[in-house]
């Protein structure tokens, strides 16, 4: 029996907008690259739910890895997310949950999805998360949303992201998994414009106290001379948790922003601007970054210099138009 939540086909399915090839980064992070897709297969805008990327910060070592809170996902689509207690195989709970009408976000190894194939797929165990909405246990086959795009797998692959069969792994730690409840969703909500407002003044609210660019671009001329002796694998690591995480939610926070333009009134059309000039920053702070992997000299500088602008610019635009 095959327990299907929406009459999808990976053959056929349509990624949304904001995965199109002409951005910046086709892809940000894997938590939220599902839930763009998932949103967007429900019938729900995945801009309007993006008032988390005002209050990213950079940590430290990392950009922010941002996410959808659960919190925002009820507030704007009436979506339920909770942490599910993985206490028997996570095949049945995801078909359980299926059965119910409800979607799970689970924690699975890319070396087991083909979609990641010339990645990880068969090549590098890496964490990642997919949402499962296909499921028929006897054919061992799974239809998933995984990173920009909905996908299918079978035979080893399924046994392999389950842990079935000759992948069971007794000693091994449970998966995280949620549960994604969709009983109280909203679909044309005539109040949806206003909640996210109220989101985008709570975010504003919670943005860093200075500019964080500053702080990444102090943390990156620290790290140079150790970056320059280190590999492309770990330079591409470090890249990731970066200039990666720090592009791709400017890029985000510019689509969100020209969203806030269009359905709550003209003015902040140049924090937009502001934002997708941020991303192209990252984009081109990345390229330098590589350089000097490959042992040359780069001026960072003249790149972060801007960038530090430019969030300092959308930040006060918002500020004015939404209050702090």
């Amino acid at each position: 029996m095959t327990l299907a939540l929406l009459p999808l086909a990976a053959d056929t399915y349509r990624t949304h907008e904001l995965h199109a090839v002409e951005r910046d980064w086709t892809e940000t992070n894997c938590y939220v690259d599902v839930w763009i897709e998932v949103l967007h297969a429900l019938g729900l805008d995945p801009v309007a739910g993006a008032a988390f990327t005002l209050s990213t910060d950079f940590e430290g070592d990392q950009w922010t890895f941002f996410k959808f809170p659960p919190e925002d996902l009820r507030a704007v689509y009436g979506l339920e997310v909770a942490e599910l207690n993985v206490w028997k195989p996570v095949v049945d709970h995801v078909a359980e949950q299926l059965g119910l009408g409800r979607l799970c976000t689970v924690e699975a190894d890319s070396w087991y999805l083909p979609d990641t194939r010339g990645v990880s797929y068969g090549i590098a165990h890496v964490k990642s998360t997919i949402v499962p909405q296909m499921l028929d246990l006897e054919a061992r086959r799974l239809g998933y949303f995984h990173n920009a795009g909905y996908f299918e797998l079978e035979g080893d692959d399924f046994d392999g992201v389950f842990g079935l069969g000759a992948h069971v792994a007794p000693a091994g730690l449970p998966p995280y998994v949620e549960v994604i409840r969709l009983d109280r969703v909203r679909r044309n909500d005539p109040e949806l414009v206003d909640r996210v407002v109220s989101l985008t003044r709570e975010h504003l609210a919670r943005r860093p106290a200075d500019n964080p660019v500053t702080r990444l671009g102090a943390r990156l001329a620290e790290d140079l001379p150790w970056l320059a002796q280190q590999d492309l694998e770990t330079f591409h690591l470090y890249s990731f948790g970066t200039c990666r995480q720090c592009g791709a939610t400017a890029e985000l926070a510019s689509t969100f922003v020209e969203w806030l333009n269009r359905f709550d009134g003209p003015g902040t059309a140049s924090a937009a601007t502001d934002f997708r000039d941020l991303s192209s920053g990252a984009k081109a702070l990345q390229f330098a970054m590589a350089r000097v992997v490959r042992g040359r000299q780069v001026d960072l500088r003249a790149i972060l210099g801007p960038m530090e602008e430019h969030w300092a610019r959308a930040m006060g635009t918002l500020v004015e138009r939404y209050g702090s």
